[in-house]
Formats: C-alpha cells, structure tokens, sequence
C-alpha cells in the first residue's frame, strides 16, 4: 500500500486535499482488497443483499461519476446508471477486475481535476441528478462520496474476511 491513512494528525495543505486523500486512500484499499480475493469469490456474493465484491467496485465508480460529473459539473454523461441493472449492481460476464480498477482509476483522475477547478462551497449545477432538489456544494458532495466509500468498505472488509481474503486498513 502506498498511500498512507490520511491520519487527522498529519496536517493537510487545504480542505479539498482532506477529502482527496480520503478518497485515494478508499480507492487504493479498496483495490487492495479485491485483488486479494479468490477469484470466485469476485462474482459471488456472501452476504443476503446480493451484491458481489466486482459489482461493488464498478458502483463505486459510477457513484463518483453520479455525483461529480452529473451532478456537481452538471455535465451530459452516458448512462449514469451504469452500473445498474434491474434495479441492482450489475457487471457484465466478460468485464474484468483489472478493466473495471482501472476505470476507477480514470474516475479517480477525473474527480481530482474537478476538485481542483472549484472551490469547497462553490453550489453545483442545476441538472437531472439532483430530481428537482437545489444543487449541492462541492463540499457536501465530496463528504458524501467519502462515507458512500467508508461504508462500503467496513461491509467489504466482512466479505473479504469470509471469502479468505484480506481484512482491515
């Protein structure tokens, strides 16, 4: 692992570089996690809600994407459900680990250059992904973003501790 806890006693150059680190630091845990994972324990899932570990990683790219680039920039995007079929996560057969983590990867390129074009209470634009509510700021967003991550991950950490993968930070 090569991003370190973002430990509130290592002091940051700014809010947003808070909120990044955090983000990095979830994403690269994540990827850690699966990759330590049995490959069939990828597409199985262990828990009663249904989803598999791939599916939760190709959620966690479109939700950054959901929020961010739909949302916040108020930009057009390609199926912003994507990640969804049936009302449920959903990866196609042939895509693989290594495509999607680098999709979250280019995802996490984009969520960068974003946050560095705004400031934190800069109010997002107006658009669909807010159904009809007033944009959020920035700020809000991006602590959403970080406990949708720190949450999915506490309930990977129980499917990568059944499947025999790695646990913890």
């Amino acid at each position: 692992m090569t991003t370190p806890f973002p430990s509130p006693t290592v002091s940051r150059a700014s809010r947003a570089d808070v909120f990044t680190s955090y983000l990095d630091y979830f994403r690269e845990r994540l990827i850690s996690k699966l990759n330590s994972l049995p490959p069939e324990a990828l597409r199985t899932s262990m828990l009663p809600s249904g989803w598999a570990p791939i599916e939760l990683l190709k959620h966690l790219r479109y939700v950054e994407r959901r929020w961010l680039e739909w949302g916040f920039e108020g930009r057009q995007v390609a199926d912003p459900w994507g990640d969804q079929q049936d009302g449920r996560w959903y990866v196609r057969p042939e895509e693989t680990l290594p495509a999607l983590i680098e999709a979250l990867q280019a995802q996490a390129d984009v969520t960068a250059t974003i946050v560095a074009r705004h400031e934190l209470a800069e109010i997002g634009q107006p658009g669909e992904r807010w159904d009809g509510a007033a944009p959020a700021s920035l700020e809000r967003v991006l602590f959403h973003l970080v406990q949708e991550y720190a949450r999915h991950l506490g309930q990977l950490d129980v499917v990568s501790e059944l499947a025999g993968g790695e646990v913890g930070e």
